[in-house]
């Protein structure tokens, strides 16, 4: 990668290109794409791997930021921080769109050859009307729509926090500005509900939890830490999204706060490298194949039968400019002047309905690829659920319901001091008001141990108050955290109110516990307790999260929308296949389908998905019964699968519609997220 700018400054230019139409040019250029994100990716991974003062260094900024005379010479050097997205047209470049079709050229064709023959005669009129009200109806609706569509994007206005600096030794400030305006070397502060306005290299992070669901389809948050993946004992990875240290555009903060450096702005970004191949040209939809293969069908039909009845009846009756009028009305005859008007009429009425369910419909010719859908690839995550985190379940170290887990856990989570993550809130939210107060009565704090990445857990340390000649003002440890690193810290566990040794048989058994529930797709915390008699001090190490008793264990999940099933029932009644591409966990996705109705039949990691080389046949899957017979709500049988889309594009076989939450997916690489093949898809943000 080329240096450009001050000080080493690495920035890889990625100029968006239109695509193609369908074919091998578009196929290679799609490839071309992906090679680009794949470029991207690496440059971050780079990133990632370096220490945060390296990264500074190269950027050309110190730890108080940029000065303003350096933002304003950066943005004009490399540019707004917005991706590529498609510009609407002007005004007069819709209405000429409106009438550019072979259908409408035939009508006029036909009314120029009338008025050429008779000014007069009523037919020019006629078709010209019928050609002007179906151009102008088009053009209406979608120039409408348009407008909406842009007076809503107006409505958004984001600004994010950065840290700059008047000038030398001047003291840096806080301020909000566009986050157009964010360029590389910024130092960009972030805290919970947050946009992440570019790719960031942390520099500091307390609690940090990213949802990164746009991009890695995962319905919970990750924590992020100012780290390098091998000084927290773990393996450094090249992928950008799964580095700890780095945060993408298109990521949101669930909580924490945390200050990083922008590494990579607008098209240079992970996410602006897949949003170009949106951008361009889009391919044409069946309706519009099906138009012009109607079109040019009137055309052929016209060049034969147009000469063969003027040369009969001028040979036979010898008046040639008869011959020549006859052959023009066997032209208008073989013409459906009213099929231009009455399409366009059809989809406007559409377009209007729909807009009474508030949608906007920016193209016309989406209404019938819409309804001509047979299959709907769809996310799961924030689409089959509501996106959010609820606990499900409580459970002892056998799997049944256990009101102390959740008692202990409430402990954990409300005494905390740090920025609580989802899951800590999903605890508390399960536990009524009244209860928090009788809990701040019967205990104190006394201290904590907070959460960090290499041991995930963290511990509260509290003091159980005498109250009405109840309490030994003991000291008790409650410790949460994953299961493997908590149950590693345990020697006893609690059955049925017996404190017992954990032997390896129990060891075993308890880990197979919370094992099923992962099968279930529930997400799993453990909660383990000691307690300190007569204790005196009020400190507490890391080395005290030893000798715990095992109490049981939270199980937390994504719950599904109240009206997913009914959805989902409509489809499979209108004869719509579902199939779900999801970047989230099998076990996750195969839990929310059978939540929602879906039979699961086959679950397809994406691992055994492979690319298609250029020129295969799309619609023959690589993978032996790609699409599998299961049964969706309402007892119809319908094809589905359930697709976890890492490592190579999933295939539909047949017309497809994704849905808002897979646009990404479209457009993103194989190495994350993919969606349905080009071929079989409607293109996104036609709707």
């Amino acid at each position: 990668m080329p240096p450009c700018g001050e000080k080493g400054l690495i920035m890889t230019l990625l100029t968006p290109e239109k695509l193609a139409p369908p074919g091998r040019r578009r196929e290679r250029r799609a490839a071309e794409l992906e090679a680009r994100t794949r470029e991207v990716g690496v440059r971050l991974s780079e990133y990632g791997a370096q220490s945060a003062r390296q990264v500074l260094r190269d950027l050309g900024v110190t730890r108080d930021g940029l000065r303003h005379g350096e933002a304003v010479d950066r943005l004009g050097r490399y540019g707004a921080n917005v991706v590529t997205q498609e510009r609407p047209p002007r005004w007069y470049v819709q209405l000429a769109n409106a009438y550019a079709n072979p259908f409408t050229a035939v009508l006029v064709v036909l009314a120029g050859v009338m008025y050429w023959q008779d000014p007069a005669d009523p037919g020019v009129i006629i078709l010209s009307v019928m050609v002007g009200i179906s151009g102008l109806l088009r053009f209406w609706q979608e120039y409408r729509s348009g407008r909406s569509a842009e007076a809503l994007k107006r409505l958004v206005t984001t600004t994010t926090a950065v840290q700059r600096r008047a000038g030398r030794g001047s003291v840096p400030t806080t301020l909000e500005v566009p986050m157009e305006q964010v360029v590389p070397g910024d130092l960009v502060k972030l805290s919970a509900g947050d946009l992440v306005p570019a790719d960031l290299r942390l520099v500091a992070a307390k609690g940090l939890m990213v949802n990164q669901a746009s991009l890695s389809g995962e319905s919970l948050p990750v924590a992020k830490a100012d780290i390098r993946g091998d000084d927290s004992g773990r393996t450094p990875t090249s992928d950008p999204v799964e580095a700890d240290n780095l945060c993408l555009m298109g990521t949101s903060v669930t909580s924490g706060i945390a200050t990083g450096v922008v590494v990579a702005t607008g098209t240079r970004t992970y996410f602006g490298s897949m949003a170009g191949s949106l951008a361009g040209e889009r391919p044409r939809t069946n309706f519009d194949n099906g138009v012009r293969r109607v079109s040019f069908l009137l055309i052929r039909f016209m060049l034969v039968m147009v000469p063969v009845v003027f040369a009969i009846n001028g040979l036979t009756k010898g008046d040639w400019d008869e011959a020549l009028l006859f052959a023009i009305a066997v032209a208008v005859g073989l013409t459906p002047e009213m099929l231009p008007m009455v399409v366009s009429a059809n989809l406007a009425r559409g377009a209007v309905a729909m807009s009474r369910r508030k949608v906007v419909v920016k193209r016309l010719n989406a209404i019938q690829n819409l309804g001509a859908m047979d299959v709907l690839c769809t996310d799961k995550t924030g689409t089959l659920t509501e996106d959010r985190i609820v606990l499900d379940r409580h459970l002892d170290v056998h799997g049944h319901e256990d009101s102390e887990v959740l008692e202990h856990g409430y402990l954990n989570s409300h005494f905390q001091t740090g920025l609580k993550n989802l899951m800590d809130q999903a605890i508390i939210d399960r536990v009524h008001e009244a209860e928090e107060v009788v809990v701040d009565t019967r205990f104190t704090k006394i201290d904590e141990i907070p959460f960090d990445f290499a041991r995930r857990r963290m511990s509260v340390i509290l003091r159980r108050n005498p109250l009405l000649g109840h309490g030994d003002g003991d000291h008790i440890m409650i410790t949460k955290g994953a299961v493997e690193e908590v149950l590693a810290r345990c020697t006893h566990l609690r059955d049925r109110g017996e404190r017992v040794e954990l032997t390896d048989q129990l060891r075993w058994h308890v880990a197979q516990v919370a094992e099923a529930r992962n099968r279930d797709g529930l997400r799993v915390l453990a909660v383990a307790t000691r307690t300190a008699p007569e204790a005196e001090r009020d400190t507490y190490r890391v080395a005290d999260e030893a000798g715990l008793t095992l109490v049981g264990f939270l199980a937390f999940l994504d719950p599904p929308k109240a009206d997913a099933a009914a959805a989902l029932r409509g489809l499979a009644d209108n004869g719509i296949a579902v199939k779900v591409v999801t970047g989230d966990n099998e076990r996750v996705a195969a839990r929310v389908c059978a939540d929602v109705g879906i039979d699961v039949g086959t679950v397809h990691p994406g691992r055994v998905l492979r690319p298609h080389p250029a020129g295969e046949d799309l619609v023959h899957p690589p993978v032996p019964h790609l699409a599998v017979t299961t049964a969706a709500p309402g007892g119809t049988r319908v094809p589905t699968h359930i697709s976890r889309s890492k490592g190579a594009p999933c295939v539909a076989g047949c017309r497809a519609v994704c849905t808002a939450r897979s646009w990404p997916a479209h457009c993103s690489p194989p190495s994350r997220q993919t969606g349905c093949s080009p071929r079989t898809t409607t293109p996104p943000g036609s709707w």
